[in-house]
């Protein structure tokens, strides 16, 4: 059909020719003009700023200098949202809660995981997490949710007191000690009990954490980009895998012919199926969501309960309400702790929040969007981010920005407190320590409860005073924790006895 034989233009022929000309030149701009919109919209689209960088490498220089610092260097110049190039890919970074909104909401179709972390596939196995399709991912994820519901966490609960108990009971009367290494050490006992399970507990414990020591030594800045690089620490990494399989499988084997159950993450996946087929997990599947779930949790927990340490031995205005808690807890339940103990303190849960809100160990979240998407920031500027971008955004700086959290650089529990709560000032995703929306972390339950229970064994137990500096992070880790020793002095007291 003509575009414009429904016009009521003039006969032709008795045009003047320079009519003709203008009328000529006035009809081409209009069809240029549809067919731009109809068929070159996006060329229109406002992209998000670029970080100014030498071409191919320049984009690499300032990201692998540090994202937190490229992040630092770059917000107040582009703003809240902006483009980096590292070699091939574009990474958008959305940097505050307004702009993140559809990073934590959209649906898999359109913002997934799967691409952005295909380099866990060597450590957790093939067949499990980021190597499977959403539909099993999130049948897996089922499994994880259910090996942390209230009925497991009571029992994950007594296995805690139980090593806190028997590993701080070592300690003398007095003395010191590095409390970060002496916290690590508790976390993989506890994780080793809780996930791993009674067979690796009392048998294969220094057998088992040496081979994840080499596992977590395999995961290195180089292998996000090259995670098949055959460099040692690969070859390490992937010889450990093949011995835990061959460690699982025989414990397995063995629960199943013996039909004895036990409390632990393990005897979860042994007895979970599949909806969609109704079968049960492999015995190599069982395995890498294992290693997932220590990994997810061991480095969380260990660098989470050092912060805290840290900052309350500081900071003696907020370790003063948390003894408080300790004392009035005690009068009411004596010795007593358990789940339902543990839930009733909130002066240490805020504590514990507000380490996390300072120093979550995963600093950067990643995100491969696959439609692309409008974002608004909090000044009003709209951008649209294309398909094929990798998304970040950032809980390591999110976390701190003054506009929703008051001297954002001071630790703080009492932010939380009710009336205050400035973590809910911009909306859902002002706190994002554990991620948020669809994709938030699982194990959180598990991490404070872990947490809550070291600490207060802790201060029910012994004086503490921090002899060494505060610690200072260590942004050259994979999972960004502290860095160097944390040196405490320790004399063992009671705290019921003071009542």
């Amino acid at each position: 059909m003509d575009l414009f034989s429904s016009l009521p233009l003039p006969a032709l022929g008795n045009m003047s020719p320079a009519y003709r000309v203008v009328l000529l030149i006035v009809s081409t701009l209009l069809l240029a003009k549809i067919l731009s919109t109809l068929f070159f919209k996006s060329a229109r689209k406002k992209l998000p700023p670029k970080v100014r960088a030498l071409p191919l490498i320049g984009g690499v220089r300032k990201f692998m200098k540090g994202p937190i610092n490229m992040i630092r260097e770059e917000y107040p110049r582009l703003g809240s949202v902006f483009t980096v190039k590292v070699l091939n890919r574009n990474i958008t970074f959305l940097l505050g809660p307004e702009e993140s909104v559809h990073f934590f909401k959209a649906p898999e179709s359109e913002m997934s995981q799967q691409e952005v972390y295909q380099y866990n596939v060597p450590t957790f196995g093939p067949g499990v997490v980021f190597d499977v399709d959403y539909s099993v991912r999130m049948e897996q994820f089922r499994f994880f949710s259910e090996s942390l519901r209230v009925s497991s966490l009571k029992s994950y609960v007594e296995h805690m007191v139980h090593e806190a108990e028997n590993f701080f009971a070592k300690w003398g009367d007095e003395g010191e000690v590095d409390l970060k290494s002496e916290l690590e050490h508790l976390i993989i006992l506890t994780a080793s009990r809780c996930l791993l399970g009674r067979e690796v507990r009392d048998q294969l414990f220094q057998n088992v954490s040496d081979l994840f020591h080499d596992l977590d030594n395999g995961m290195l800045p180089i292998s996000v980009l090259f995670p098949y690089l055959p460099i040692p620490a690969h070859k390490r990494r992937d010889k450990a895998r093949k011995q835990l399989a061959d460690i699982f499988a025989k414990i397995i084997q063995n629960r199943r012919a013996s039909g004895k159950r036990e409390t632990d993450m393990l005897q979860a996946f042994i007895d979970s199926k599949y909806r969609a087929t109704g079968r049960s997990l492999t015995d190599y599947e069982i395995t890498g969501l294992l290693i997932a779930a220590l990994f997810a949790g061991q480095h969380t927990s260990s660098i989470t309960s050092t912060w805290t340490g840290a900052y309350l031995l500081k900071h003696k205005q907020f370790l003063g309400p948390v003894l408080d808690e300790q004392r009035d807890v005690i009068k009411r339940h004596g010795d007593k702790l358990d789940y339902d103990v543990l839930g009733e303190m909130d002066v240490l849960y805020r504590s514990i929040k507000e380490a996390l809100r300072l120093h979550p160990p995963l600093i950067l979240l990643l995100r491969y969007t696959h439609k692309d998407f409008a974002v608004k920031t909090r000044e009003g500027d709209e951008y649209t981010v294309p398909r094929g971008h990798i998304v970040a955004t950032s809980p390591a700086f999110a976390n701190r920005l003054p506009y929703i959290y008051r001297d954002p650089d001071n630790y703080d529990p009492d932010r939380f407190l009710p009336g205050r709560e400035e973590d809910k000032v911009a909306g859902a995703f002002s706190y994002i320590a554990f991620g948020g929306g669809r994709h938030g972390c699982l194990g959180e339950p598990f991490a404070y409860l872990q947490i809550k229970t070291i600490w207060s064994h802790l201060f029910r137990n012994f004086e503490l005073e921090l002899v060494s500096p505060f610690p200072e992070i260590d942004w050259d880790a994979m999972v960004v924790g502290v860095k160097g020793k944390v040196m405490v002095r320790y004399k063992k007291r009671s705290l019921k006895s003071e009542e």
